[in-house]
């Protein structure tokens, strides 16, 4: 998709959801509060979804096709809220959507959260899911989607970087939607500032600060990673409106200049977490299908 000529046009399809979500949403109180009222929530049982440890640490949610005797692809996902907030159960509907519409099978990962748990921990829950992923009998190793949303889709990327450094398993594909890559990104153009709906330049500046602690940065962040070669496919989707837009798409060009496969899909006038908030619009289901699409065509 190409970008619009007018920067601060919002999308035909979502007009009265950028009246209605705040810019500003997250920072030291907030999140406080949004994980207490998670918790509680997650006290809930769901009996729909198997759930299982794969470290003392982590833990995560399965859907999709698991038959003794038989292979299948799998899709291991991490969820967005910015490193801070989040739970693996806030994602099932798209998990669910991946499982069925791909016929893989899907773990999505709850990982520890900062600032209790600055990094490495989250990554490390991740690395532990993806490994647990690899080692089962009804699974492929070979195909295996390294998949995630926001701080998700940054620790999808950190994930890939990690397993091709450790050299035990070699993720297939990696999807990163509208991911969260780069901690330099704190400032925009004062003619699109207004136009960042849920994420901002000062959630973005708390989310990886708490997140990072006194990390190297270099190791930590996805975008500072120097040498990108050897690493998978990649698909990488974002809108215009999103404060992580100009990121995505530098980390895209230098995964392309390493010569690694990249598709990339840009939304016109879309904000952060679109298709999540406006998901029954056709623009929302559109970049779906991009997504199922894109996969589709590497795992076959």
């Amino acid at each position: 998709m190409s970008t619009p000529t007018d920067p601060t046009a919002v999308h035909p399809d979502l007009p009265r959801w950028t009246r209605a979500l705040p810019a500003n949403p997250i920072g030291p109180t907030s999140s406080r509060l949004i994980r207490a009222a998670t918790g509680v929530v997650s006290l809930i049982p769901d009996r729909r979804v198997e759930t299982v440890a794969v470290s003392e640490t982590a833990s995560i949610r399965l859907f999709g096709p698991r038959t003794p005797g038989t292979t299948t692809p799998a899709l291991v996902w991490m969820h967005g809220g910015g490193y801070v907030i989040g739970t693996a159960r806030q994602d099932d509907a798209i998990c669910r959507t991946y499982a069925e519409r791909l016929e893989l099978l899907v773990a999505s990962v709850e990982y520890r959260l900062a600032p209790d748990h600055p990094y490495p921990a989250g990554l490390e829950d991740c690395y532990a899911a993806l490994t647990w992923l690899a080692r089962q009998p009804t699974v492929d190793p070979a195909r295996i989607v390294v998949a995630g949303a926001s701080a998700g889709g940054g620790l999808a990327a950190a994930l890939v970087n990690l397993a091709h450094d450790r050299g035990e398993v070699t993720p297939a594909f990696q999807l990163l939607v509208y991911p969260m890559l780069d901690d330099r990104t704190v400032a925009t153009p004062p003619e699109q500032a207004g136009s960042h709906h849920l994420w901002s330049a000062r959630s973005n500046v708390y989310g990886w600060s708490a997140y990072l602690g006194d990390a190297d940065r270099a190791t930590a962040v996805p975008a500072r990673r120097t040498d990108l070669t050897g690493l998978p496919p990649t698909w990488i989707g974002v809108g215009t409106h999103d404060l992580f837009h100009d990121e995505d798409l530098a980390y895209a060009r230098r995964l392309a200049d390493a010569g690694v496969p990249v598709e990339t899909e840009v939304v016109p006038g879309a904000f952060h977490a679109f298709d999540v908030f406006a998901a029954r619009t056709a623009v929302a289901r559109a970049f779906v299908d991009s997504q199922i699409a894109a996969v589709r065509r590497v795992l076959g």
